[in-house]
C-alpha cells in the first residue's frame, strides 16, 4: 500500500511536469506519467493528437478507471510505503477511481492553473519528445483538455503558476503535502561551553553522538575539540566531534562556519568522508592566508589563536568591499562534491523525525557580544549564536547541554598583556596539591588544542556560571575535569 498518492491536474503547460520532477529529485517520490501509461496500454505514438485520442478511448471504456488500474499494476514493483505522483489526471472519473482504491486520506490532489495567454506563451516554448500541435488553441480544441480546469473544484489545493515561480510552486506543494513536517517538532540538542572554552565539549559530544542522525558544527579552526581514543585522541577543528564515533550520522558544516582549507581537507581524508555523508554549506566562509597573517598582532595582544577566523568573518561582513575578496565554499572547486544547503538537509531531517546534534565551539565567556570585550572571540558562542550560525529555529530545540569544568581555564596571557579576566586565579601547583596528582604532568597536559600554549587556571567562577545559565537556558549541565580526592 503506497504511503501517499499525489494527483496532479491542470492544462498542458501549467507546470505539472516541472513540479513532478522537483518532487522526484528532492524527495524521491515515484512518478507515473499518463502518457507512458497510455502507450503501455494502447501503444500510441509520441504525438499530441494520438495521445489525446488514446486517452479518451480508455476513459470511455473504463470511466476513467484505467489510470488507477495501470498505476496499481506498476506499484507491485515498488516498495510498500512509496509515495507516488501521477502526472497527470484529466477527468473526474480518474480522480474518483484513486480515492475509491486507496482512500481519500492517502490521496492528495494538486491542481495547477494559469491564464490562457500565459499557457499559450509557455506552449510555444515547449521542447520535448512529444510532437506538439501547431497552436495552443488546437490543444484546447480537444474536449477532454478543454474541461481540465474544472478539476480545480475537486482539488485539495489550487496553485496559480502565473503568480508563483517554480520554486514557490514547489514550496507550496511540499508544505501542503506535509513534506516539511507537521509543526516545529523539537528534535535538536545543542551543546555549548559555559566558561572560556576547553571545558571538554569534544569528549561529551563524541560520547553522545551515536544517538543522533545528523551532526552539525559551527565556528572555525580557532577551536580544537579533542575526543580521546586509543592509541591517540582524535582532534577536530572543523568536523563535529562525533564524526568517527557515529559512522552512520550525516555530517554538516553550517553556513556560519569558517574554513581553513588545508586543515579541513586533512580532516576529511583522515575520517574518510564521502560526499554522500559530508555536507558543507555553500555560504561557509573561506579563510585566506592573509587573514592568518593579519591576526598575528592579536596573538601578542589578547592571546588569540590567530587562525584567521576573525579576519575572515569581518571580510564576510564587508561583502563586496572586502580585501582580499570574499571566497565562500561554493567558490572552491575542491569542495564542490560536498556542497549542500544546510537548510535543505535539516528540513529533510526534521520531516523524517531525525535527531540533530548541534555542537558549538569555545565558551559563553568568549562570546563576541556577551563576553569581556575585547578578550573575546569573533562570534556569539551562546546557544542563540550557534542556532543562527546553523540556521535552526529555537522552536526545534529539545535540550541544551552546557559543559563546565570544575577549574575553568583560559589561554596563557601574552607577555605584558592579558588574555582576559578569570576571577580568582590560581596555579597548577595548587591543583596538584588538592588532587594528589603530579603538578608537572598536569601542566604538560593542560595545553590548548589548537596552539599548544599553556593555560591559566582559576577557582570555579559562580558569577560566570550564573551568567552562562541566563544566556543559554540549559536543560542539562555536564561537569568535566572533576579532580580525584586526596586520600
Amino acid at each position: 500500500m503506497p504511503r501517499r498518492i499525489i494527483l496532479l491536474s491542470g492544462h498542458i503547460a501549467s507546470g505539472k511536469s516541472t513540479l513532478a520532477a522537483r518532487l522526484v529529485g528532492r524527495y524521491g517520490v515515484v512518478r507515473f506519467k499518463t502518457q507512458d501509461l497510455i502507450r503501455s496500454v494502447k501503444g500510441a505514438a509520441l504525438e499530441r493528437t494520438a495521445l489525446q485520442a488514446a486517452g479518451e478511448a480508455l476513459d470511455e471504456e473504463t470511466g476513467g478507471r484505467w489510470v488507477c488500474d495501470a498505476v496499481t499494476r506498476e506499484l507491485q514493483r515498488q516498495a510498500e510505503d512509496v509515495t507516488v505522483v501521477v502526472d497527470s489526471v484529466r477527468i473526474r472519473g480518474q480522480c474518483d477511481a484513486f480515492r475509491r482504491a486507496f482512500g481519500s486520506a492517502a490521496v492528495i490532489h494538486l491542481h495547477l492553473t494559469a491564464s490562457r495567454a500565459a499557457l499559450a506563451d509557455r506552449y510555444r516554448e515547449r521542447r520535448g519528445v512529444i510532437q506538439e500541435l501547431s497552436s495552443y488553441d488546437a490543444v484546447l480544441a480537444d474536449p477532454t483538455e478543454g474541461q481540465v480546469e474544472s478539476l480545480g473544484e475537486l482539488a485539495d489545493i489550487v496553485i496559480n503558476t502565473e503568480r508563483s515561480d517554480a520554486d514557490d510552486v514547489f514550496i507550496r506543494a511540499a508544505s501542503r503535502l506535509g513534506l516539511y513536517g507537521r509543526g516545529p517538532r523539537p528534535l535538536v540538542d545543542v551543546l555549548v561551553g559555559g566558561q572560556w572554552g576547553s571545558e571538554g565539549k569534544g569528549n561529551v559530544a563524541g560520547y553522545l553522538a551515536p544517538e543522533y542522525d545528523v551532526l552539525i558544527r559551527v565556528g572555525g579552526p580557532n577551536a580544537g575539540h579533542q575526543v580521546y581514543d586509543e592509541p591517540s585522541p582524535w582532534k577536530f577543528y572543523h568536523l563535529p566531534s562525533g564524526t568517527v564515533r557515529a559512522p552512520r550520522a550525516r555530517i554538516v558544516l553550517g553556513p556560519g562556519s569558517t574554513l581553513w582549507l588545508p586543515t579541513l581537507q586533512k580532516e576529511i581524508g583522515q575520517c574518510e568522508l564521502e560526499p554522500q555523508r559530508l555536507c558543507i554549506d555553500p555560504q561557509a566562509m573561506i579563510i585566506e592566508e592573509a587573514d592568518r597573517e593579519f591576526e598575528g598582532s592579536l596573538r601578542k595582544e589578547i592571546g588569540s589563536t590567530a587562525q584567521g577566523v576573525g579576519s575572515a568573518t569581518s571580510r564576510k561582513v564587508l561583502r563586496t568591499s572586502a580585501r582580499p575578496a570574499v571566497r565562500l565554499a561554493r567558490d572552491v572547486p575542491e569542495l564542490k562534491p560536498y556542497l549542500a544547503e544546510t537548510l535543505g538537509i535539516l528540513d529533510d531531517a526534521f520531516s523524517a523525525g531525525q535527531r540533530v546534534f548541534l555542537e558549538g565551539t569555545q565558551g559563553t565567556g568568549l562570546s563576541l557580544h556577551h563576553g569581556s570585550y575585547p578578550y573575546v572571540t569573533s562570534r556569539d558562542t551562546t546557544v542563540g549564536g550557534c542556532l543562527a550560525d546553523a540556521g535552526i529555529p529555537p522552536s526545534r530545540v529539545r535540550r541544551t547541554l552546557m559543559v563546565c569544568r570544575t577549574y575553568p581555564i583560559r589561554v596563557e596571557s601574552p607577555a605584558g598583556s592579558t588574555s582576559g579576566p578569570m576571577g580568582r586565579e590560581i596555579d597548577w601547583e595548587i591543583i596538584a596539591d588538592r588532587s594528589g596528582l603530579d603538578g608537572k604532568e598536569i601542566a604538560e597536559a593542560e595545553l590548548t588544542t589548537t596552539t599548544k600554549r599553556p593555560r591559566r587556571v582559576a577557582e570555579f567562577n559562580w558569577s560566570l556560571l550564573r551568567r552562562a545559565v541566563s544566556l543559554n537556558g540549559p536543560t542539562d549541565i555536564a561537569l568535566s575535569f572533576e579532580l580525584p580526592p586526596v586520600l
